[in-house]
């Protein structure tokens, strides 16, 4: 960082050419701007999973280039077959860019949520880390009569950690057999 002093002894400034850090954006601020890009892409509307599983294995065939080349080709030859897709080759053309273009968007984003998922998690570890650190030493000095104000703490979240290790009992659907009517032999 370049800094300039001025004539007066105790005063300086930064030059104007020293890049100014911009100061991290909140989750809240993160949120807002994230839904004003989602309202500003009117095609970006979520689908069901069986929606997407759907789309997914009927656009397989779009994955191979020279599938989608040659499609663009044949679009172009005669009117029937543009007018059956609804689409001339040149639009066909622009579809195709348009994908590859917010591919390059959708991994960006995957990216980012990447970062910020694995962010979340070290901090949901640092968490964990400091309870069971608090929780360590609080056991301890509850035995010490000065600190009885941690005993209903320690007591709580022993409470609460043997109703979280408990295990449900699993569901069983025992029904019984159904009784067959025995009939005797005639013999």
């Amino acid at each position: 960082m370049a800094i300039i002093k001025t004539n007066s002894p105790n005063t300086t400034t930064q030059a104007a050419d020293t890049p100014q850090q911009t100061p991290p954006l909140t989750p809240e601020a993160i949120v807002e701007q994230l839904r004003a890009i989602s309202d500003q892409i009117p095609e970006a509307t979520p689908m069901t999973t069986d929606q997407r599983t759907i789309l997914r294995n009927h656009g397989r065939t779009a994955k191979n280039g020279e599938i989608l080349q040659t499609t663009i080709s044949l679009v172009g030859t005669t009117d029937v077959i543009s007018n059956a897709v609804g689409q001339d080759a040149d639009g066909v053309r622009q579809l195709c860019d348009d994908w590859n273009r917010w591919a390059v968007v959708e991994d960006q984003v995957r990216a980012l949520m990447n970062g910020i998922s694995s962010a979340n998690l070290v901090r949901r570890q640092q968490l964990a880390a400091i309870a069971d650190t608090a929780y360590g030493i609080a056991q301890k000095l509850s035995r010490y009569p000065g600190h009885a104000a941690v005993v209903p703490h320690v007591t709580e979240i022993k409470r609460l950690k043997n109703l979280g290790g408990r295990k449900k009992a699993p569901k069983t659907s025992q029904t019984p057999a159904p009784e067959v009517p025995v009939t005797p032999k005639v013999g």
